[in-house]
């Protein structure tokens, strides 16, 4: 499989051949300390670019991720399928097999959503409804009002747009 741009292959240092962590990196201990934890969910973008070493958002992510290893990601059902599907039509499945893994080992925290998520995302799609229906940002949305997250991680302008019943923005923390 020569030319795979996935992470298997985007992940391994060229001069050394030795894996990359691109979970979170092992900061120094007094430094981890001084930072809360933060939570933000997980757009889909970031994470295709992520597994993408020739999507232009694939570095600025990676060093976003290095960098803040205080924020605890959080993403959604929705969010995982666009990414595996994406991927493996795009890549390769041993691309989606490389994200899952990923997530497996504690990468992102998967939210298992309340049993009237879906009313809450059918509310916010109908309120944004001048938008292209988006079921991954209106998951991320209504993940965020329940488990009142503030912030999110995205390379997308939706979330400039996207507000909560009482009319407060996420923050993006990636743009």
């Amino acid at each position: 499989m020569s030319g795979q741009s996935h992470l298997g292959t985007a992940a391994v240092d060229a001069d050394v051949m030795q894996p990359l962590s691109l979970s979170v990196q092992e900061p120094h201990a007094q430094f981890v300390r001084q930072l809360p934890v933060q939570d933000a969910l997980i757009d889909s973008g970031p994470l295709l670019a992520l597994f993408n070493r020739n999507d232009k958002w694939h570095a600025p992510t990676r060093i976003w991720l290095q960098a803040n290893p205080q924020v605890r990601l959080h993403s959604t059902w929705p969010v995982m399928t666009e990414v595996c599907a994406l991927l493996a039509r795009r890549i390769h499945n041993d691309a989606a097999l490389d994200f899952l893994q990923w997530v497996q080992r504690g990468a992102v925290q998967l939210d298992a959503p309340a049993d009237w998520s879906l009313t809450s995302v059918l509310a916010i799609c109908q309120r944004f409804a001048s938008l292209p229906l988006d079921l991954a940002d209106a998951s991320i949305a209504e993940a965020a009002e329940r488990l009142v997250i503030r912030y999110v991680v995205s390379i997308d302008q939706d979330f400039d747009i996207y507000r909560d019943a009482k009319g407060h923005a996420l923050q993006n923390l990636l743009r």
